[in-house]
């Protein structure tokens, strides 16, 4: 008889807060994961709240609905890594306000970058994950969750611990499922100490992507989409690139010293996928993943969804 009610595969940021989501209801939880979510992709990401490389409407919006007010009570606690941050998404040609401008009642900007012709201005949590996924594990284990660090063969063998198995593997459930639908979207960043930004930047319509994303100490500069690529190591060239392009926005980061370089693999598929399947010998398989560049984004809304299912 197992002493587990679920398991939940993964400790990125699904799979945290899917955890603590359950734990706090009363079922007794353990998360297992290949790696421990200080060094998950998670970990790596911008994390601004936007939905970016997923599908549009549905339940999706109202997965960000419900993250977004979750994130903006957390900003104003101590030791979570949130806070709300002001910036603006520009763009060289004119354009329409994105769809899940609503949400954040997004406003033109009439104040932009040089060459830059139209854009708009909104406030919005902006996460310090390293940090973030501590105060997630914090609360996961206050509530009696416990982690353990193991590679998960299959969902199979899961199932043997536990009558409910969760999966939040990211992009190893392209294996686990297996699931090919489910392609990679290689991101780097380049970490720089803070010369004084503030507010974030990002262009909405460049061939490379350029962010912005400032935190007290540091700020995250990106970026790249790279589809289909797997490595995980920093490209010295693309960071060349990324500080280039990101000083010729901001001048204040010529010369910011490069704290650090970070690679992640954005889990992209042409939808989320939150739905229940059964598992041989009476077990039941949640599935949360394949949330692409939105994972902070629709993360408590996922998780919720999830425990409710449980």
């Amino acid at each position: 008889m197992t002493s587990l009610d679920v398991l939940v595969v993964g400790a990125g940021v699904a799979g945290l807060t899917s955890a603590v989501c359950l734990a706090e209801a009363g079922q007794r939880v353990q998360i297992r994961t290949a790696a421990p979510p200080a060094q998950t992709t998670s970990a790596v990401a911008g994390a601004l709240w936007e939905p970016y490389l997923v599908e549009s409407g549905g339940r999706v919006w109202d997965w960000c609905r419900t993250t977004l007010a979750e994130l903006t009570t957390l900003a104003g606690v101590a030791d979570t890594g949130v806070r709300l941050v002001s910036g603006v998404e520009a763009s060289h040609a004119p354009v329409d306000l994105p769809a899940w401008g609503e949400l954040v009642g997004l406003e033109r900007s009439q104040e932009l970058p040089a060459g830059y012709v139209d854009g708009w201005r909104f406030t919005a949590p902006l996460v310090d994950m390293p940090v973030y996924l501590g105060y997630l594990e914090r609360r996961f284990r206050a509530a009696g969750g416990e982690i353990e660090v193991a590679p998960v063969e299959s969902f199979a063998d899961a199932a043997a611990d536990a009558p409910v198995v969760v999966n939040c593997a990211g992009m190893a459930a392209r294996q686990l499922v297996p699931d090919p639908e489910l392609v990679p979207v290689r991101g780097q960043v380049v970490v720089v100490a803070n010369p004084g930004i503030t507010e974030f930047f990002a262009d909405t319509d460049a061939a490379d992507l350029i962010y912005i994303l400032p935190h007290p100490d540091r700020v995250i500069l990106g970026g790249v989409a790279e589809r289909g690529v797997w490595s995980l190591e920093p490209d010295p060239d693309t960071a060349r690139r990324i500080l280039a392009r990101c000083t010729a926005v901001e001048p204040r980061l010529a010369g910011a010293e490069v704290l650090a370089h970070r690679v992640g693999l954005r889990p992209v598929r042409p939808t989320i996928r939150v739905e229940a399947e059964p598992l041989a010998g009476g077990a039941r398989l949640l599935h949360n993943y394949g949330h692409g560049g939105a994972g902070i984004t629709v993360s408590w809304g996922c998780a919720r969804e999830v425990a409710a299912l449980v």
